[in-house]
């Protein structure tokens, strides 16, 4: 089980509300909103542990929430229309504030960002214990001469997701990926997601300035 936070629960459903609100109205949000916590708190305890520290655990901490308030909704909330709160939450100004701020089309920006990727592989390799449950990063410099590349061929968000019935609306998380790359003025180039049954995840990000990207 992944140690249970609420931290992340209580800041981004902060700041979501209107936008649920606008879309579903006052009761469906409050019946969400109130009965979320608990199937959030409970999916925690079913998710295998990939670790506290792993700097990957915040994409499970978030996309939990979002999966926890469509869950409470109880079929009051289409994943279409959530599709849509979801990525207009993602692209409001309190989301711009705490994403935005870097640029990958600036060398050093670019760099920093493909460290951090390695970075995130080297602490699974550092934790031999939580590395068979936690993302993958499978790096190809060579596939691209722009950007930067990786996929992935494990994604806990996907086997906990087709484990307890949430594959239908995992995808929503999959498109905050386009979102959070658009904040560092980037493109994310996608063909495949094992969310949508493929064999991989993948990610090709290239600088928002390189117009025919190789």
């Amino acid at each position: 089980m992944m140690k249970y936070t609420g931290k992340y629960y209580a800041v981004l459903t902060l700041f979501m509300k209107k936008y649920l609100k606008e879309q579903y109205g006052k009761d469906v949000t409050k019946k969400a909103l109130q009965k979320a916590p608990a199937i959030y708190k409970d999916m925690l305890s079913k998710c295998d542990d990939i670790g506290a520290d792993n700097p990957m655990a915040k994409n499970i901490y978030t996309c939990f929430v979002f999966l926890s308030i469509w869950k409470a909704a109880d079929g009051e909330i289409d994943t279409e229309s959530f599709r849509t709160v979801v990525n207009r939450f993602m692209r409001s100004g309190i989301a711009a504030k705490f994403m935005g701020g870097k640029d990958i089309n600036k060398p050093e920006d670019l760099q920093r960002a493909k460290d951090r990727f390695h970075a995130m592989q080297d602490w699974a390799d550092a934790h031999p214990q939580y590395k068979d449950k936690t993302w993958d990063f499978n790096f190809d410099d060579s596939k691209h001469k722009d950007g930067s590349y990786y996929h992935f061929t494990r994604c806990p968000l996907n086997d906990f997701a087709r484990k307890y019935g949430f594959l239908e609306v995992l995808p929503v998380c999959c498109d905050i990926d386009y979102i959070t790359t658009e904040y560092s003025h980037g493109i994310l180039h996608r063909d495949h997601t094992l969310a949508s049954g493929g064999d991989i995840c993948d990610y090709w990000i290239v600088p928002d300035q390189i117009k025919n990207p190789v």
